[in-house]
């Protein structure tokens, strides 16, 4: 029923999306119950939503409900509805957007909506102002901070490459800027007001490197990403056995891109690498009849098509895999549309999205939006939950730790089994109340 009264809403979404603020507010509704008992349990309320009775279910539940998957539809119906309380405050939560439209693509589009679709789930009044800028040069970047500030505005979710990010983290000492595509170690920062939201892949890559056999064989893709996660990959597992000794490192290196040693000592780890071009679709030469390769672990740093390619030439040229390994970046419902299970059997992916409310859910849906398998909607998502706790005192719905200005998110290992990722391995971070010691500095006017 909710999906099709939130179909009807649509429309108003898509006007919503405008990177202009208009200066009409929007409605906000209040309701009253008349001539109802106001004692209603679940079953009463539940009741009342089955027979459509939508504005009756909101006049008595007014505020948070125990039964989670209740409270989850009263949240959505108040977001959408824009239903105001008696004791809500009328101040406008300011939160700007930089989007570089031309080098992120989409993201410039799904990261705004993620954001936009948060706020409206708070039963806030709030400003969303998109700023779109057309590189990430110093000037433009300069340019587009001082409107940002022109305006009022304090708090900004920046999705930008890491050359935009350190324009930011180098010369802005007054906004609270969140990046939720650059994690703290990709760039130089001590200041208070610089977040990061990125998940962390050297960590996803430590967790999964000490179930690898040698020879572990990487398959990565010849960006410069695909290049960094390749060598992190690397030494993370030549240093995962505490009896590796570094003083071998060297003639395992050598077997590195192609060259293959047989006489190498049991002991040492073996570790074969292949770049895989943009445009290669065939890895007859790779996989038929190499010996080298049998029974090895297979890490692939490869973007979802590309490893789907892999996994199905992997079951075509009977190579024995001990298991399959890879990070965030293969969680993705199309390995089960693109791959049969027997391809993905032994496949373990690490993923850090393991918080996640059926209430934003829905509204993201609503949009064509995912913060499910999306990293980044999720982690700009993220960084909007916080700037609004940080803002309004309120408790966070994303209880994920901010430690030296970084989010940390918890690292389970997942399968791809059947039609679903199933949980192997519970990720878990240590306790933080993440409620409070709010930054001081990010408690800026509205």
């Amino acid at each position: 029923m909710i999906q099709r009264f939130l179909s009807l809403l649509l429309p108003l979404f898509l006007l919503a999306e405008s990177t202009q603020v208009s200066p009409i507010p929007l409605p906000t509704s209040y309701i009253q119950v008349i001539d109802i008992e106001e004692e209603c349990d679940n079953d009463c309320l539940q009741a009342y939503l089955d027979e459509g009775k939508i504005f009756t279910f909101l006049a008595l539940a007014k505020e948070k409900l125990e039964c989670m998957e209740l409270d989850d539809e009263r949240m959505i119906y108040v977001g959408l509805l824009n239903i105001g309380s008696s004791s809500m405050t009328q101040d406008e939560l300011r939160i700007a957007m930089i989007l570089p439209y031309k080098l992120i693509g989409r993201y410039a589009y799904s990261t705004s909506n993620a954001v936009f679709a948060y706020l409206l789930t708070r039963n806030h009044p709030f400003v969303l102002k998109n700023f779109q800028i057309e590189s990430e040069e110093p000037e433009e970047i300069a340019r587009v901070l001082e409107e940002i500030k022109a305006e009022g505005f304090h708090h900004v979710i920046a999705p930008l490459t890491p050359r935009g990010a350190n324009v930011i983290v180098e010369s802005e000492e007054e906004l609270n800027v969140f990046f939720p595509t650059i994690h703290s170690d990709d760039l130089n920062s001590t200041s208070e007001n610089i977040y990061f939201g990125a998940i962390d892949y050297q960590a996803q890559i430590d967790r999964l490197t000490p179930k690898a056999t040698s020879p572990l064989v990487i398959f990565y893709d010849k960006s410069p990403k695909g290049k960094k996660l390749y060598m992190q990959t690397k030494e993370s597992y030549l240093d995962s056995n505490e009896s590796f000794q570094k003083s071998s490192r060297e003639e395992v290196y050598a077997s590195l891109d192609e060259e293959y040693t047989p006489d190498l000592e049991p002991t040492k780890r073996r570790v074969i690498a292949y770049g895989i071009d943009r445009k290669t679709t065939n890895l007859k030469w790779h996989l038929e009849g190499n010996e080298k390769i049998q029974f090895g672990s297979f890490f692939l740093n490869t973007p979802v098509i590309k490893t789907t390619m892999i996994l199905s030439q992997f079951t075509t040229y009977d190579t024995n895999v001990t298991n399959i390994l890879s990070t965030q970046i293969n969680y993705d419902p199309l390995m089960f549309s693109m791959t049969q299970k027997q391809d993905r059997d032994e496949m373990y992916i690490a993923n850090s999205i393991n918080v996640n409310n059926n209430t934003l859910i829905e509204a993201n849906s609503l949009l064509s939006n995912d913060i499910v398998y999306d990293w980044i909607n999720y982690a700009s998502t993220v960084g909007a939950d916080y700037f609004y706790h940080t803002i309004t005192h309120t408790e966070r719905t994303y209880q994920l730790p901010m430690i030296d200005n970084q989010v940390l998110y918890p690292i389970s290992i997942v399968k791809p089994a059947g039609t679903r990722f199933e949980v192997v391995e519970q990720g878990e971070l240590p306790q933080y109340d993440m409620n409070i010691s709010v930054d001081e500095t990010l408690r800026a006017p509205l």
